[in-house]
């Protein structure tokens, strides 16, 4: 009976518990004064992503007053001299989804407690701290700093509410700003973006990428447009040819052997490959001859189409732009009748007659 008597207590005590943790719960409101904010700008194909929260001005004193010059002695938390959290409420965080550098140091990918310095004379210090799960500056400590740099404050037209943005962006980099009241602190971000699309593609071609050509050609061209690791670029179109040895492939290997300065191995190779290309491969390599100067080898290529493909208009049109190309008037006039002989699109059919006005000929 005891036992009964004790265990009904016990269930009651469990219950009273749940039922008052339950109804403790408040639901979730917006938050005020300061509301959450969140900013990501891509680079490359890296990230820099932002969260914070935004005070606004609302006719107060920032510089030196709500935000104090130089270092702060907080009257609450563990930090025996503490830098400004950046926003409000918990730590502003800074998420780097690559390796990056920060003002010029060294970052490893990851998240961090983001922090700044400011003086009287527009000088600043930005701070980045391993610690990015406590609130605010309260519990700052300099044994988890990642990084700290020197910057240079700037003054612009008045911002209420305190904004991030990303600005002056280039193919490597970006200006992460903070903009508050009239001023601007800056950070410049750079990735080293060509190393990390290469080493991307690597990891990406090790999975089910790899087992197709598409894959391979895409870094290849990658390697190529951006000049970069042209010995990798290799090694992936050798592999790529395996999967599907085409005209496309082996084009893209002159180009790679061309851009080693192979020009001669480039060449042959793709000779070798032209019997089995179709019309608009050959029609694009000609084209890729003819902008690069090599006027007599397109009209070589063009004229190798027209042989392969007798009745297509659009390969006696390039002909004839061809030959309009080294100021043979007369076979550009006829090369361009023979494509209007033939039934061209419309498209071609435009482009013929365009130039045989320019010709002079009707």
């Amino acid at each position: 009976m005891k036992n009964l008597v004790f265990l009904k207590a016990t269930l009651f005590f469990l219950f009273s518990i749940a039922f008052t943790g339950l109804f403790s719960q408040t639901i979730t409101t917006p938050r005020t004064p300061s509301p959450a904010a969140n900013i990501t700008q891509t680079i490359g194909i890296s990230t820099v992503h932002v969260n914070y929260s935004r005070p606004s001005v609302k006719n107060r004193e920032i510089w030196g007053a709500l935000v104090p010059y130089g270092w702060n002695v907080e009257q609450f938390g563990t930090s025996a001299a503490a830098p400004w959290r950046a926003g409000a409420n918990e730590n502003t965080v800074i998420s780097f989804s690559h390796r990056a550098k920060v003002e010029g140091k060294e970052v490893p990918a990851g998240a961090y407690g983001l922090f700044f310095v400011i003086n009287k004379d527009n000088t600043g210090e930005l701070i980045l701290s391993k610690d990015n799960k406590s609130w605010g500056n309260f519990f700052y400590d300099p044994a988890n700093d990642q990084m700290r740099a020197n910057i240079q404050l700037r003054t612009i037209p008045n911002t209420d509410l305190l904004t991030y943005d990303f600005i002056n962006l280039t193919k490597n980099s970006a200006e992460l700003v903070l903009n508050w009241e009239k001023k601007q602190f800056p950070v410049k971000i750079e990735y080293a973006v060509d190393d990390i699309v290469m080493e991307n593609a690597a990891t990406e071609l090790k999975g089910a990428m790899g087992f197709g050509w598409q894959g391979y050609v895409s870094a290849v061209n990658y390697a190529l447009q951006n000049k970069v690791n042209l010995n990798q670029a290799l090694t992936w179109i050798d592999k790529a040819i395996t999967l599907n040895n085409s005209f496309t492939t082996q084009s893209t290997k002159s180009a790679v052997l061309t851009a080693m300065g192979r020009s001669e191995e480039a060449e042959k190779n793709i000779e070798a490959a032209l019997p089995g290309a179709a019309e608009v491969e050959i029609n694009a390599y000609g084209y890729q001859l003819l902008n690069a100067g090599k006027t007599g080898k397109a009209l070589d290529i063009f004229k190798m189409n027209t042989v392969k493909f007798p009745k297509s208009a659009n390969a006696w049109d390039s002909l004839g732009e061809a030959y309009t190309t080294a100021d043979d008037k007369k076979n550009a006039i006829a090369s361009f009748k023979k494509s209007l002989s033939l039934n061209p699109p419309a498209n071609v059919k435009a482009n013929s007659e365009k130039y045989l006005k320019q010709l002079g000929a009707h």
